[in-house]
């Protein structure tokens, strides 16, 4: 028969599951948190856009629609993304000023445009500006084509709209409805750590019974909330403030969930067309319990880092214990396996390979947590040396 388990949650737990949108709740609400995000997001940018162009009319700027534009494209969902934005936006426009002025000097239309576009592309691509290359060829062309007045004017004109719009986006980021980067990796990684662990059971459901209908689904939210992590931690890099406990922190956990993520994708190769293995029913109970504290500890780890305290162990959860215990009921079974096929027999010893891989993973992801962040602090104190992290391996696509 398959093998069944079931992870005792309690009411906080499932709470928290709820909350991150493992678990859906009976009756959501008309105005979701995500929906309360966009909301604000839409003022916000909606705002700063505004302001610019009060701004600009105020003092008499011309296009001082140029500041909204810039405005509207750099406000971005949190803060740090937001000074991310700013910063690619303000090189490739002062880079673009620069080389279409002078630009404007060499030779006549359309080689010297062709020759600055060139050159704009290569400077960013060596100074590593790859996203500010686009802008500076809008910027160059804007300078260089545009014949509403002299090339110098459009230059110092174009910058300055485009500092304005910056300075009113960060300055609508940091003080209407602030939203920080570093706060939305916290809840990311929580719902990161529900969502590796709907997976580890979704392929445990394989092992002496069918492969779990959800099993691809479950691979593929866990992937991209790993790459949606990737893109916030490179956003909260950018904050100014919160502490070297919050970032170096929240860098743990990304680099312990890519390593817990690869681990769960070797085992689901491992435990593949094991549905009617036998070796493993006689492994029970000692691998049932491993495999529920392993489940439930997912969701502690998840739990620790939505309150981020990291410092109290799980209590009734012995994953060493649980470890031990296995590989006792492995050895007194290896009289036996003569009885067994060979690919039973190694696919049972690859999967308790990598469940001990897990467990240990998981255990080192709140102790080291602890270590960087500081026992019983809160994000931003001051940090404590931390044990050499795990490998990260980047699952995201390099996109511009």
């Amino acid at each position: 028969m398959p093998m069944r388990f079931t992870t005792n949650k309690t009411w906080s737990q499932q709470e928290l599951a709820i909350k991150l949108r493992v678990m859906e709740p009976e009756r959501p609400g008309l105005l979701s948190w995500e929906r309360r995000r966009l909301l604000i997001h839409g003022a916000k940018t909606a705002l700063a856009a505004a302001l610019c162009w009060w701004i600009a009319s105020r003092f008499g700027l011309p296009d001082g629609y140029w500041g909204a534009i810039s405005a509207i494209i750099v406000l971005q969902s949190n803060f740090g993304a937001t000074i991310t934005a700013s910063r690619d936006r303000i090189f490739g426009t002062v880079i673009g000023a620069v080389l279409g002025f002078s630009f404007s000097f060499v030779g006549a239309l359309p080689w010297n445009y062709i020759l600055a576009v060139f050159a704009a592309i290569v400077i960013c691509g060596l100074l590593g500006l790859r996203t500010s290359s686009r802008l500076a060829g809008v910027t160059i062309t804007i300078v260089m084509l545009v014949q509403s007045s002299s090339h110098k004017s459009i230059a110092i004109t174009r910058v300055g709209e485009v500092l304005l719009g910056i300075v009113v986006a960060v300055a609508v980021s940091t003080l209407v409805f602030p939203d920080r980067a570093r706060i939305r990796l916290r809840d990311g990684l929580a719902q990161e750590f529900l969502l590796l662990g709907a997976l580890f059971e979704a392929i445990l459901e394989g092992v002496r019974g069918a492969p779990a209908a959800n099993l691809a689904a479950a691979r593929e939210k866990a992937y991209a909330a790993l790459r949606a992590n990737n893109q916030l931690l490179e956003a909260s890099r950018n904050e100014p403030s919160g502490g070297p406990g919050w970032r170096e922190g929240l860098s743990t956990l990304v680099q312990f969930g890519h390593s817990i993520f690869d681990t769960l994708v070797a085992l689901e190769l491992a435990v593949q067309n094991s549905e009617n293995d036998a070796y493993a029913e006689h492994l029970e109970p000692a691998l049932g319990k491993r495999v529920n504290d392993i489940a439930t500890g997912f969701h502690y780890v998840a739990g620790c880092i939505h309150r981020w305290r990291f410092h109290v162990p799980p209590p009734g959860l012995h994953l060493e214990t649980d470890i031990a215990e296995l590989e006792g009921r492995m050895t007194a079974l290896r009289p036996k396996g003569i009885a067994f096929s060979q690919a039973e027999i190694l696919r049972a010893y690859a999967l308790q390979l990598h469940l001990k891989q897990i467990a240990r993973l998981l255990r080192a992801s709140r102790v080291e947590t602890t270590d960087v962040v500081g026992e019983g602090r809160r994000p931003g104190s001051v940090k404590r040396q931390a044990y050499p992290a795990p490998e990260v391996h980047d699952h995201t696509s390099d996109s511009e």
